[in-house]
């Protein structure tokens, strides 16, 4: 019986390779969220009172 690939194991370079390049693009662009930003958003669900998701430059 042939064992067929799992859909994770299959590899798309160029598409890897665009998805790298469009993140590097972004982080020199200063289109991210810093983890505390992030971190305290999470936080504020257990708090009970969600605050909304933060944005780019947070």
């Amino acid at each position: 019986m042939k064992i067929e690939p799992a859909i994770f194991d299959e590899t798309d370079d160029a598409a890897e390779a665009a998805a790298d390049a469009r993140a590097e693009a972004d982080i020199t662009a200063g289109r991210v969220i810093s983890h505390e930003a992030v971190s305290r958003w999470l936080k504020s669900w257990s708090d009970g009172a969600p605050t909304p998701a933060p944005k780019s430059g947070d």
